[in-house]
């Protein structure tokens, strides 16, 4: 019995010691149309395991997660509604979570990834095109995504917003 709890114990530990946060820095920025205007804002609280190699794509993957309390647009009574209940209820809801399914090397340093994010509780598949950088020390990733905001139940029906929203990504990871 002792033997398999010290096995236990070991797995328990390695698996914390190799499930670490790599994220050196990142930005994470959306933009929306409200009444035809640019608007946005970042979101922090960023954490990622990050194993991206680019000789073998197959055994790859990435695991993200952003705390929507930290939703930023440099308005605070905007943070606070957009936080609420009718956007994304960060109560119920306090991550959006990104894991990556496959990627596709699209020529040089450009790469595609399919990754299912979940926003308020709803999974949904993005294509996610992004620019691979290996920095010595670390690795950078810059890329764009659309989602349609209605399909993760945020802000409900709208004359004036604009259904479609633009996600920016940039990260630097430690090797």
């Amino acid at each position: 019995m002792k033997k398999y709890f010290t096995i236990i114990v070991l797995l328990i530990t390695g698996t914390s010691v190799f499930a670490q946060n790599n994220i050196v820095s990142s930005k994470v920025s959306f933009e929306i149309k409200n009444l035809g205007i640019k608007t946005g804002g970042t979101i922090g609280g960023v954490t990622a395991i990050i194993n991206f190699d680019p000789a073998n794509l197959s055994a790859s993957k990435i695991e993200a997660t952003a705390e929507v309390n930290t939703i930023d647009t440099d308005n605070s009574l905007r943070d606070s509604h957009l936080k609420g209940e009718d956007y994304f209820n960060a109560e119920k809801y306090p991550m959006i979570v990104m894991s990556s399914t496959t990627f596709k090397q699209k020529g040089g340093n450009n790469y595609m990834g399919s990754f299912n994010i979940t926003i308020k509780g709803i999974t949904k598949s993005v294509d996610l095109p992004f620019t691979y950088a290996d920095t010595g020390n670390a690795n950078s990733f810059k890329g764009s995504f659309k989602i349609n905001r209605r399909d993760f139940g945020i802000g409900g029906n709208s004359l004036t917003l604009s259904d479609e929203v633009i996600v920016n990504v940039e990260v630097k990871a430690s090797k």
